[in-house]
């Protein structure tokens, strides 16, 4: 299926492999919740903190004081892969038609405010991955603290053909 500006998510897994990305597995939910959910034509994927494929967390700390803006820029793009990870785990990955939103939380030491620039880790990975479908709405908010003491929590809203 095509998503806007004809650029297609159809490729989506190929694009992810032609770049020597695998996604990595699902992590298991911390709490009473699901990685990802369907109604309709959307997925909403729970929040994703920067785990690795090893289970361990990528960064821990706040952005501005003990992680610097590139790592948290970082973490972010590993938060996307691991959306898109549960995601794939639902739907599969080619089924996504566009990224309609990414709601990105930063936990920001005092005085921190490139949130959005953070942000883009995970924007623009979405944009590489699907073309144009990949463009999307986007919030980007400094918290006090998040999960195990992750950096950077990104959450996705996907259309499903």
């Amino acid at each position: 299926m095509t998503g806007a500006g004809g650029s297609g998510a159809g490729g989506a897994a190929a694009r992810l492999a032609g770049r020597g990305i695998t996604l990595p597995a699902v992590a298991a939910p911390a709490g009473a919740y699901v990685p990802a959910v369907r109604t309709g034509n959307l997925v909403y994927t729970s929040g994703q903190v920067p785990l690795l494929a090893d289970g361990t967390m990528h960064r821990t700390g706040l952005v501005g004081a003990d992680v610097s803006a590139a790592d948290a820029t970082e973490c972010a793009r590993i938060c996307a892969l691991n959306a898109l990870a549960a995601v794939d785990a639902l739907v599969g990955l080619d089924a996504v038609v566009r990224v309609v939103k990414v709601l990105a939380f930063v936990a920001s030491a005092a005085g921190f405010t490139a949130q959005p620039g953070v942000a883009n880790g995970a924007s623009e990975l979405l944009v590489d991955v699907f073309g144009e479908a990949g463009r999307h709405a986007r919030s980007a908010v400094g918290v006090a603290q998040l999960p195990l003491g992750a950096p950077v929590e990104v959450e996705i809203i996907v259309e499903v053909g």
